[in-house]
């Protein structure tokens, strides 16, 4: 079994967002073409995420010209490029199957306000040799500046940049 185990863990992909039901992502799926191959996104609204591991999905619904559209993805699969978190949904239910009779703004979850939408890294142990795990990093010797350090950042309620000033 331990086989088994270490091939589904080199399968798996390091950096996944925290797929919970409710949220709407966009799916980037590679799509191959005749000899051609491009990336198709898929937006809309998680409805189900069932199995773990290897074998994780999870369904997404939309409405596309009037008519609903699920599809199933595998979390790990090489045909799934990336996916994007746009809303975190509020949902006290595991499965959303509520949503299929549903039209308009009556098929949408709540929005969480103020939630942040963050990406799960799966960071993979790799061996260290005992020469690697004793070295200590050599650390450069601190220099003072005169210039003070000056900090952009993007404030998340207005998206409105911001520059702040450290000494």
């Amino acid at each position: 079994m331990d086989i088994i185990k270490s091939i589904e863990h080199e399968q798996m992909k390091n950096k996944i967002p925290e797929l919970k039901v409710g949220n709407t992502v966009k799916v980037h799926v590679r799509v191959k073409e005749g000899n051609r191959e491009r990336i198709q996104i898929f937006e809309g609204i998680i409805i189900k995420v069932q199995g773990g591991g290897i074998n994780k999905t999870f369904t997404v619904r939309r409405i596309a010209s009037g008519v609903g559209v699920e599809k199933t993805f595998l979390v790990h699969s090489p045909a799934v490029e990336k996916v994007e978190v746009t809303r975190v949904g509020k949902a006290r239910r595991a499965k959303l199957f509520y949503l299929r009779e549903r039209l308009g703004k009556s098929a949408k979850t709540k929005e969480r306000v103020g939630a942040k939408i963050e990406t799960n890294e799966i960071v993979v142990k790799e061996d260290l040799t005992a020469a690697e795990e004793t070295a200590a990093p050599e650390e450069a010797p601190a220099v003072e500046t005169e210039n003070p350090v000056v900090e952009e950042t993007v404030d998340t309620v207005t998206e409105k940049p911001t520059t702040e000033v450290k000494e």
